[in-house]
């Protein structure tokens, strides 16, 4: 009885490995290096979020226990979000105010990046929304950004769900 009661909630595990991977992966220095994103705080949010908002595309319209895990990758993010400002040794009031303005953006790059999706294969708008916010409005890397978030997007579809609630998750696209 005492183990079912201290057993680890699987839906936040799951969140918590695809947190990870998420973060991993928008941590690779060629991001920065040779794909145009800025090494800067703004610039790892940005690319942060893409991959966050990625996969939360991804576990959409799946099981009760992939939408579980989407809110738990979600709840992560922002508790990665929080503890950053902290360690930046912001204060408890101002916390709130720019974890607000960061759920703000948060939520204005799902809907952007959901627009951008809808009208696939027009990849157009996705060039578009990139340049803007990961890429600050610096389009000469736009094409290969696109081409990356396209086949990173591919290959996540062609993974299991099973395998991606494990926290196995394969980035596809180079970088």
């Amino acid at each position: 009885m005492l183990q079912r009661l201290f057993r680890p909630n699987p839906a936040k595990l799951a969140g918590e490995a695809l947190y990870a991977a998420a973060a991993g992966q928008a941590r690779r220095p060629s991001f920065y290096a040779d794909g145009g994103v800025a090494d800067t705080r703004e610039g790892r949010f940005e690319l942060y979020t893409l991959h966050v908002i990625l996969l939360i595309e991804r576990l959409k319209g799946e099981t009760d226990a992939a939408a579980e895990a989407r809110q738990s990758l979600f709840d992560r993010y922002v508790r990665g979000l929080d503890d950053a400002f902290r360690e930046l040794g912001v204060g408890d009031l101002s916390v709130a105010k720019k974890m607000k303005t960061l759920g703000q953006a948060f939520y204005g790059r799902l809907k952007a990046y959901e627009d951008a999706a809808a009208a696939l294969p027009d990849a157009a708008p996705l060039t578009e929304m990139l340049t803007r916010t990961v890429l600050e409005g610096r389009g000469d890397q736009a094409a290969d950004l696109t081409a990356y978030v396209l086949a990173a997007r591919d290959g996540l579809s062609r993974q299991e769900v099973s395998n991606l609630l494990a926290g196995t998750v394969t980035w596809e696209g180079g970088r």
